[in-house]
């Protein structure tokens, strides 16, 4: 049972079974603000998930988290820490290991999953970056264990660039506004089952934060 969250564009938290069953979905597509909902949100998805899968007919037995997965960006400083240190906070409390998953990849599982019988050809998923700049990766397709071939990104492009760019790799554009959680979660566990790790604990960050420590201190003068 994975609880997994993401904060790189919205907020989003969900309760997913390790056969992809959704026991619990809930999310603010506020791109702000995601400290102040991110604790009601988990609150919320584990309750639900004490009910039952999503559509269930009968209640299920009370839920019993196994792992936590984390969406780990591309994602602005901000925001993208907070889903972050919220999911291993969780898991620390509960000794639970910490699965992190590229955004990208659950937005581009999202993508191939919507039709399964179609031919998909390499496409690119595009999310709002700010600063008038787009965020990129490209995919092509499934690999053996189920999940996202990327074979380019995460990057950073000027948005006047981006189809330039797509059309380099000959790449249909996918422009992703929201990360589903219950992609974060199938993504984790599909890794999990194939002994896989698909990112590091390093967070992608859009660009360096705003606000840094001085590289020295100042010299007084007497």
């Amino acid at each position: 049972m994975i609880l997994s969250i993401d904060t790189s564009l919205g907020t989003a938290v969900a309760v997913v079974e390790a056969d992809g069953v959704v026991r619990a979905e809930v999310s603010s597509d506020n791109p702000l603000g995601h400290a102040e909902v991110i604790g009601t949100l988990v609150q919320t998805a584990l309750a639900e998930a004490a009910h039952g899968a999503i559509g269930a007919t009968a209640a299920a037995s009370p839920v019993d988290v196994t792992h936590v997965a984390t969406g780990m960006g591309p994602g602005p400083f901000t925001g993208l820490r907070v889903g972050i240190a919220a999911g291993r906070a969780f898991a620390l409390g509960r000794a639970l290991p910490v699965i992190p998953v590229p955004s990208h990849d659950a937005a581009a599982l999202a993508i191939l999953l919507a039709d399964p019988f179609a031919e998909m050809p390499r496409f690119g998923v595009v999310t709002d970056a700010r600063r008038r700049e787009f965020a990129y990766s490209i995919y092509e397709g499934l690999d053996d264990d189920g999940l996202p071939i990327r074979v380019a990104g995460p990057a950073l492009i000027p948005r006047d660039q981006i189809d330039a760019v797509l059309a380099e790799h000959g790449a249909a554009r996918r422009d992703v506004t929201a990360i589903p959680a219950t992609m974060i979660g199938l993504v984790a566990a599909r890794a999990l089952a194939a002994g896989r790790d698909l990112a590091g604990a390093e967070p992608l960050y859009l660009r360096a934060p705003d606000v840094t420590l001085p590289s020295a201190p100042k010299r007084v003068g007497t």
